[in-house]
């Protein structure tokens, strides 16, 4: 009994460090993509306070911000020209 225990107890460690290895790297992936959004952000809001003088304005969504975070100037350039289409 104490056998079939250690035996089960192992496997279910084993299988928790598989599933653990395998989800680390979309854990990765969706922190970076968190933090170029809150860079973008920020950015977009810089933008908008600069731009201002000039009546230049871009909306900060989530999409803009993760592009903007991304791509950084291109990427508010981008955004410019579709937005003046």
């Amino acid at each position: 009994m104490d056998f079939q225990l250690i035996i089960f107890a192992a496997l279910g460690i084993l299988i928790l460090l598989v599933l653990l290895k395998i989800l680390a790297v979309p854990m990765r992936i969706a922190i970076k993509l968190i933090w170029n959004g809150i860079i973008g952000a920020v950015t977009l809001l810089i933008f908008n306070w600069i731009g201002g003088y000039f009546g230049l304005a871009i909306e900060i969504e989530p999409i803009n911000a993760l592009i903007v975070g991304i791509f950084g100037v291109p990427g508010i350039i981008l955004l410019l020209i579709l937005q003046n289409l």
